[in-house]
């Protein structure tokens, strides 16, 4: 079992990784904490945003919408390759998963099949949102991956964790898709060779 890092060591972690960091508005105390508990942690979980347009994808992710309030996850990252941190406690981004997939995250082991709801996600990862389209199209720049694999890492490397820690919404929740126009064996090879 895993605390969260505090805001301030997140926000270092980061640095740390050669990240380019940006800070929106009061992100250390924007979450979701009134809804249920933040932590333990046990991983990190990739999203795409279905947006364009840096700025727009920031606001919504940290305002989030009709329905579901933001924050929607701890960091935007951006085509450009940078990190906009737009909340820090619990985020409205993994929502209810299988409990064998979380199972497995903390073993580190396999992914089995996601094949049912009944898990508070948002209680046990780390979320980014990335811009894009997620319609498998949409081009996802080097720099946009080099972000998401050293973010990833700078989390595992804070507390202990392989790359195993790492996932996509895809293999949380049943019906997801993304992040879709890359593979997640593929980030996770990434921050393997970064860990190591």
């Amino acid at each position: 079992m895993a605390s969260p890092m505090s805001a301030g060591s997140f926000l270092e972690r980061l640095n740390d990784e050669g990240l380019t960091v940006v800070e929106v508005g009061d992100w250390e105390h924007h979450n979701r904490n009134h809804k249920g508990p933040w932590g333990p942690v046990h991983g990190v979980m990739i999203h795409h945003t279905v947006t364009s347009g840096s700025a727009r994808t920031v606001e919504i992710c940290r305002d989030g919408y009709s329905g579901l309030p933001g924050p929607l996850c701890h960091g935007v990252i951006t085509k450009d390759g940078r990190v906009h941190l737009v909340g820090y406690g619990r985020a409205n981004h993994a929502g209810l998963g299988d409990d064998d997939v979380l199972r497995a995250v903390i073993a580190e082991s396999g992914l089995p099949q996601d094949n049912e709801a009944n898990t508070d996600g948002n209680r046990h990862f780390y979320g980014f949102e990335c811009e894009n389209l997620g319609d498998g199209e949409d081009p996802w720049p080097e720099a946009q991956l080099d972000a998401i694999e050293r973010a990833s890492a700078a989390i595992c490397r804070h507390h202990g964790w392989t790359e195993r820690s790492v996932i996509g919404h895809l293999e949380w929740q049943p019906g997801k898709v993304d992040p879709r126009g890359f593979t997640m064996a593929s980030m996770r090879e990434r921050i393997r060779d970064r860990l190591n």
